[in-house]
């Protein structure tokens, strides 16, 4: 039988309620990012880049787009005759089928796709972080280890310890105790939610763990923990470079942020290892005389004649004559019109807004109710929305 040494699996199912009008219709993997990204292509291409070319994408909410946008997975060179791309929705079986009930269900009703390539190790990961990371240097710290399972970990501030599963490790980094969001974290080495098993380990623990009926079928509260608890060699990798979960609307924002000021670990510009994605072909972008652009990400197709400030504007998107943008992150498609001034907002794909309006200048405006997926000063615009001709939205509302 021919196998493979690795394959991996990237849970791409989540609805990213966090994100708000965001994640409407399309499952947080699959938001925009960084100008011509999306969040998928991080995880997609550090596979390509760590020489793993067998990937399971595991699909469940709002899937559509997400599986139109990967495709043949062609432009990862993942279009493999053994191995290559796969989209994995919930299993159907003859009498009935189930959603997957929690990230080891998942992995659990596609054992038999693991099973046709028979590996040593499977990495699992989230579909919806972004980073740069080899993972064949974890697999060879696995190996060197001969771990049973290995967690990346990453030290986050103490005061956000209690959100991410907690662990203490002995001196040679071996996995001493597991605490899935402690309210009072004992250490602040978090999970990344990267894993790697031993494929026969693995089975026979998703085999008991969908055997317990008491089980909600979770890798951090169920799956670790049984594991640490019959005393399998567990370890911690430490990762060092950037790493970012972009599960809230300021996380995303800070993030889009931190790509102008090349946050080390995270310059989009490396050839040595390069993100890849699914782009439409565009012509280039055009600056208008007048037009000032300051430490910011253009990309192609899009024209301005405005004026923008540390801001990410993605492809197509339109800034007319006199509009100041500060601090923005403009998705695909958008259009703002002549005479508008926009600040710290998030507008969503083909949304328009229209001439002499002002979004995040105010900090309150009577009527317009502060959301509780925005903060920071923050305003968050869905797609395909138009603002109408001279509106004022306050900091820190969303637009549905």
């Amino acid at each position: 039988m021919r196998k493979k040494e690795c394959i991996a699996l990237i849970l791409a199912g989540g609805q990213g309620s966090r994100l708000g009008v965001l994640t409407k219709k399309v499952a947080k993997p699959a938001v925009n990012f960084g100008g011509k990204y999306r969040i998928i292509d991080f995880p997609l291409s550090n596979c390509t880049n760590s020489n793993i070319d067998t990937v399971g994408v595991l699909t469940q909410y709002q899937p559509l787009e997400l599986n139109s946008y990967i495709g043949s997975g062609q432009p990862w060179d993942l279009d493999r005759s053994f191995g290559g791309v796969y989209l994995l929705p919930p299993y159907m079986k003859a009498e009935a089928g189930t959603w997957y009930k929690g990230t080891a269900n998942a992995i659990y009703q596609n054992m038999n796709f693991i099973q046709m390539f028979n590996p040593d190790y499977v990495l699992i990961l989230s579909g919806d972080h972004i980073y740069k990371m080899n993972y064949a240097k974890m697999v060879d710290f696995h190996i060197e280890n001969n771990a049973d399972a290995t967690i990346s970990c990453i030290k986050v501030p103490w005061d956000q310890a209690s959100r991410f599963g907690i662990m203490k490790t002995d001196k040679t980094l071996r996995i001493t105790e597991f605490f899935e969001k402690p309210k009072n974290p004992v250490s602040n080495m978090a999970s990344m939610g990267v894993y790697v098993f031993k494929w026969e380990v693995l089975k026979e623990y998703l085999i008991k763990d969908e055997e317990d009926p008491r089980s909600s079928n979770d890798f951090g509260k169920n799956v670790i923990p049984t594991m640490l608890h019959d005393g399998k060699r567990m370890f911690a990798y430490n990762f060092k470079g950037y790493w970012k979960d972009v599960g809230t609307v300021y996380s995303l924002w800070e993030a889009n942020m931190e790509l102008l000021h090349k946050k080390p670990g995270m310059n989009l510009f490396d050839r040595s290892w390069r993100i890849y994605s699914k782009n439409a072909i565009q012509p280039p972008h055009y600056t208008a005389d007048g037009a000032v652009i300051k430490d910011s990400m253009i990309t192609e197709g899009s024209v301005i004649y405005g004026k923008v400030k540390n801001s990410v504007i993605s492809s197509g998107v339109k800034i007319g004559k006199n509009t100041v943008i500060e601090d923005s992150v403009l998705f695909p498609s958008v259009v703002v019109e002549d005479n508008c001034v926009i600040k710290k907002a998030i507008i969503g794909e083909r949304s328009v807004v229209r001439q002499n309006s002002r979004i995040g200048v105010e900090d309150m405006i009577e009527g317009q109710i502060p959301s509780k997926m925005c903060s920071d000063g923050i305003v968050l615009i869905g797609s395909d929305i138009v603002v109408k001709s001279g509106s004022d939205i306050a900091k820190n509302v969303m637009v549905e």
